[in-house]
C-alpha cells in the first residue's frame, strides 16, 4: 500500500477520522497498533507475523535487561538481541549475495559450486525495522531509555506505519515519551502537514516517476548512449533519488504528524552541501545519525590514538552503510567511495587551513566539487553491475561522442531547475507564506496544486526506490 495510491487514501482517510474521534489515549494507541499492522500486512501477512515475533522478543530482551544487575547477563540479551536482529536481515536481505559471492570467489580459485536454489522473499523496510529494533535494545542497555511501559506501547513504536518501511528512523527516546501523552494538533499544524504531504507526493510522483523511465534506458544500455546523454542521466537520477526518498519522507512526517506525532527531518537540501561530511550531515539524516551512533561510536569513534584510527572507523562505518543499502558489491563501494573522500577532505583540511578572506569563492567551489563526487558515486549506486556503472562512469568525465540514442533536451534543462527551485523555496519560504493564508485561500490554493499534480501524473505507481532496501 503505498502512500500515492488511492487506496491509502481511504485507508489513511478511516484511520484519521476513526482516531480524532476516539478521546482516550488507550483507545487511540490500540487503533495505531492494528492499523499498522493491518498497513504492514496488505504487503504480506507472514511480515506482519515476523515483525510481531521480533518486537515481542525484543521488547522481552529490554525487560531482562532492566531486571538484572549482573554484567555477564545484561551482555549476553543484548548480544541476543542484536543477534536476532542482524541474522534476520542478513538471511532476509543477504544470504544469496554472500552465496553467490563465496561461489564466484571459489571458481576463481578453480573450485566448482553451484548457487543454491532458495527463492526468499524480502520483508519491506526490514532494513528500517531492524535498525530500529536495535536502537530500543542498545540504549536499555546502556541505561539511556527505560523499556517500554507495556508490550502494546513497544509493538506501536516498532510499527507505527508511517515511518514503517522506509523511515525516518525513530529512536526510542524520541517517540516513546509521544505515545504515552495524549496528543493534539492546531489548525496551522494541520496545515503545515498537509502541505508537507503534497509537497513529497509531487517530489515523488510527478518528478522522481515522470523521469524514471529515462534514467531506466541509458543505464539499462548506457554503451548506447553519448556522454551528453550519460550526464544527463546522472543528474536524473540524483534528482530522482531525491525526490523519491524525500518524498517519502516527507509523506511519512505528515501522515504522523495530522495524527498529533512528530517525526525527525530526513532531509535538508543535501545538493547544497559544502562538503561530503556536510552532505550526510542533510541525506538521510536519521541513517547517518543511527550508524554514527551504533557503529561509528562502537567502533571508538574519534578516540583512537591516532587520526589513522578515527579514519579506519570512518572508512569501515561508510562500508557498512554502503552495505545496508542493498547486497551488492556496488553498494559496498558507493559506502567506500563516500568514506574515502570524508578521509580526504579531513587530510586536504590539515594540510591547508582556511582562509577566511576567500571565504566565498571557497564555499561555492566547495559545493561544486561536493556535488560532482556526490553525482558520479550515485552511478554505482544505480548501476546493476560494474560494467555498466564503469561505462557511465567513463562517459561522465571524458566526453564521448560515440552513441546514437539521446535524451530529450528538456531533460538537460530539468536537474538545475529543480536546484534553483529549491533555493527559491527556501528563500520565499512558500510553506509559510501559503501556511498563513486564510482558510478559504488556502484550501483553494491547496485544491489548485492538487489540481496540478494530478494532471502530470505518469501512468501507474512505481515503488519507491528505498522500499528495495
Amino acid at each position: 500500500m503505498l502512500f500515492v495510491e488511492p487506496r491509502f487514501f481511504l485507508f489513511f482517510g478511516i484511520v484519521l477520522t476513526t482516531y480524532w474521534s476516539l478521546r482516550s489515549n488507550e483507545q487511540r494507541k490500540w487503533l495505531l497498533l492494528f492499523a499498522s499492522y493491518f498497513f504492514y500486512g496488505c504487503w504480506d501477512w507472514r511480515f506482519a507475523i515476523m515483525l510481531a515475533i521480533l518486537s515481542a522478543a525484543d521488547y522481552f530482551f529490554a525487560l531482562r535487561l532492566t531486571q538484572t544487575e549482573n554484567q555477564k547477563f545484561r551482555k549476553i540479551y543484548v548480544v541476543a538481541s542484536v543477534a536476532m536482529n542482524l541474522s534476520v536481515l542478513a538471511f532476509f536481505k543477504y544470504f544469496h549475495f554472500f552465496v553467490s559471492s563465496a561461489v564466484a570467489l571459489a571458481t576463481a580459485m578453480k573450485f566448482h559450486l553451484s548457487e543454491p536454489t532458495i527463492k526468499i522473499i524480502l520483508p519491506v523496510g526490514v532494513s528500517f525495522f531492524t535498525f530500529q529494533s536495535l536502537s530500543y535494545t542498545i540504549d536499555v542497555y546502556r541505561r539511556e531509555i527505560p523499556p517500554a511501559s507495556s508490550l502494546r506501547e513497544y509493538l506501536t513504536f516498532a510499527a507505527f506505519f508511517p515511518q514503517l518501511v522506509a523511515g525516518p528512523i525513530v529512536r526510542p527516546s524520541y517517540f516513546l515519551p509521544q505515545l504515552a501523552e495524549k496528543r493534539h494538533i492546531s489548525l496551522q499544524e494541520v496545515k503545515q502537514m498537509l502541505y508537507l504531504f503534497l509537497l513529497g507526493y509531487i517530489k515523488k510522483s510527478c518528478i522522481a516517476d515522470n523521469i524514471s523511465p529515462y534514467v531506466d534506458k541509458v543505464f539499462l544500455h548506457p554503451a548506447n548512449y553519448s556522454s551528453i546523454a550519460s550526464i544527463t542521466a546522472v543528474w536524473l537520477y540524483a534528482t530522482q533519488i531525491f525526490c523519491d526518498f524525500s518524498g517519502y519522507s516527507d509523506m511519512a512526517i505528515a501522515v504522523a504528524g495530522l495524527m498529533g506525532y512528530k517525526l525527525v527531518l530526513n532531509f535538508d537540501a543535501p545538493y547544497l552541501a559544502v562538503s561530503i561530511q556536510d552532505f550526510w550531515r542533510r541525506w538521510h539524516i536519521s541513517l547517518s545519525s543511527w550508524i554514527r551512533d551504533y557503529i561509528y561510536i562502537s567502533l571508538g569513534g574519534s578516540r583512537g590514538r591516532t587520526r589513522w584510527y578515527t579514519y579506519r572507523n570512518l572508512l569501515l562505518t561508510m562500508l557498512a552503510g554502503g552495505l545496508w543499502h542493498g547486497p551488492a558489491w556496488t553498494f559496498v563501494a558507493w559506502g567506500g567511495m563516500h568514506g574515502a573522500a570524508q578521509v580526504a577532505q579531513a587530510e586536504f583540511k590539515r594540510a591547508l587551513p582556511p582562509k577566511p578572506s576567500q571565504e566565498p569563492w571557497r564555499k561555492l567551489f566547495s559545493w561544486f566539487i561536493t556535488l560532482q563526487f556526490v553525482c558520479l558515486t550515485w552511478i554505482f549506486f544505480r548501476a546493476p553491475n560494474f560494467a555498466s556503472g564503469w561505462i557511465v562512469f567513463r562517459h561522465y568525465l571524458f566526453l564521448s561522442p560515440s552513441g546514437s540514442s539521446t535524451l530529450p533536451i528538456w531533460l538537460i534543462l530539468l536537474p538545475p531547475t529543480l536546484l534553483l527551485g529549491q533555493l527559491l523555496m527556501r528563500r520565499i519560504d512558500l510553506q509559510h507564506h501559503l501556511c498563513a493564508a486564510t482558510l478559504p485561500r488556502f484550501a483553494a490554493a491547496y485544491g489548485a496544486i492538487w489540481a496540478i499534480a494530478i494532471s502530470l501524473l505518469p501512468l501507474g505507481y512505481r515503488p519507491f526506490i528505498y522500499f528495495q532496501f
